[in-house]
């Protein structure tokens, strides 16, 4: 069995090095992190990575400087994270061999994809992935499966259906619809929207903790629905547990 491709993130930002190492470990990458170009450095004289996720802008020495410094001919990949707006930062990056680049806030999705990529053209084959496909507009939520054509919710052990209230079932077919994405409250409430919520209550974690309740094999350590720190919800559901018995396709 071949060793997991290994990643270091590097960005000043904690919460976001925290969302980001634990969605890669869940898809059985082997990460580590770091905080700063020190650190970043300690990191590879340890072990050097498959692929090294690269903030542009940090205090101190920042990513162009780092990737500047870096050895192109025995270097890992690199992916560099830019702001939205930093478009002359991006090519001044892949200019200087940065392998890609990915605009903040992160799509995790698209942040896997990515990696895959540039595994592939450095030739390193990247981790299967774990998640089957799964039809369309049916989707796994843990003890349940969201129908989104017929709108229901269906317990997985015993086929009944358990009761939604349009609000909740907004709010699953928004995630199901945004799967590996970080949402944070603005864009729930654009999503889902009911006229009736009042963006500065705590509505959102409300219907989200009932939600919890019907659907998490337990509901005090949401599997499916998690909070992400300072950010916001994702719709994660882990490899393995969840998914759509066979004969469902």
């Amino acid at each position: 069995m071949s060793a997991p491709e290994s990643i270091v993130i590097c960005d000043d930002e904690a919460a976001l090095r925290e969302m980001l190492a634990e969605y890669l470990e869940r898809r059985g990458f082997l990460v580590r992190c770091a905080a700063n170009a020190a650190e970043l450095r300690q990191a590879m004289a340890e072990a050097v990575p498959d692929v090294i996720l690269l903030d542009i802008t940090m205090p101190g020495e920042d990513g162009l400087s780092v990737l500047r410094s870096l050895d192109r001919q025995e270097r890992p990949a690199v992916i560099m994270l830019t702001a939205m707006g930093d478009v002359v930062d991006r090519i001044i990056g892949l200019e200087m061999g940065a392998d890609d680049y990915l605009a903040k806030p992160v799509d995790l999705r698209e942040l896997v994809a990515r990696i895959k990529a540039v595994m592939r053209r450095s030739a390193r084959p990247a981790p299967m992935e774990e998640l089957p496909a799964i039809p369309r507009t049916r989707y796994p939520f843990g003890r349940a499966t969201l129908d989104l054509e017929a709108a229901t919710l269906t317990s997985v052990e015993d086929g009944r259906e358990i009761p939604l209230t349009a609000m909740e079932f907004s709010l699953l077919k928004l995630f199901a619809l945004n799967r590996g994405r970080v949402l944070n409250r603005d864009q729930i409430l654009e999503g889902a929207h009911d006229r009736s919520w009042d963006p500065f209550d705590r509505s959102i974690d409300i219907r989200i903790s009932r939600i919890r309740r019907k659907i998490e094999h337990n509901p005090k350590k949401p599997e499916v629905i998690r909070t992400v720190r300072g950010l916001g919800y994702i719709y994660d559901p882990p490899p393995g547990r969840g998914h759509l018995p066979h004969g469902n396709d």
